[in-house]
């Protein structure tokens, strides 16, 4: 007859819980961050000019229209296209100060109605330095 000694083998056990839990809030921080950063790196083709006066405006805000006619306030969507919420949003993020230079800058394939109603939006609020961002066009090889 064999007689069990009174040690007995625990086995070892881990605890995953709590790690699952910390793995799946960081990928939800991961997630949430990489989702803003996205409409930084915005990019339209500007129409060309053959005007080459390039003036520094510092504490410009942009206003971009992108090919779809939508519009962009400091790289943030405006979600209505029309001409009310335009004007909110511009209110919403220039303030009071209607001295500040805006720098407009469309896609060189935007409709003209989308750009004529930014600039109406800007108009109706007092804005009077506005300036529109091109590029310099290529000079032709038969000049």
């Amino acid at each position: 007859m064999r007689i069990a000694s009174g040690r007995r083998e625990d086995e070892f056990e881990i605890n995953v819980i709590s790690l699952i839990d910390v793995l799946l809030t960081l990928l939800m921080f991961f997630v949430l961050t990489t989702t803003f950063v996205q409409h930084s790196r915005m990019q339209v083709t500007l129409p060309q000019a053959e005007s080459n006066e390039v003036e520094a405006q510092r504490d410009a805000f942009v206003v971009l229209i992108d090919r779809d006619g939508r519009y962009y306030i400091d790289n943030n969507e405006v979600l209505n296209p029309g001409l009310d919420s335009l004007k909110e949003s511009i209110e919403r993020f220039a303030g009071d100060d209607r001295s500040r230079p805006v720098v407009l800058r469309a896609d060189a394939l935007t409709p003209h109605q989308a750009v004529v109603t930014a600039m109406d939006a800007l108009g109706q609020l007092g804005f009077t330095h506005l300036s529109i961002a091109t590029t310099q066009a290529q000079p032709s090889a038969g000049k």
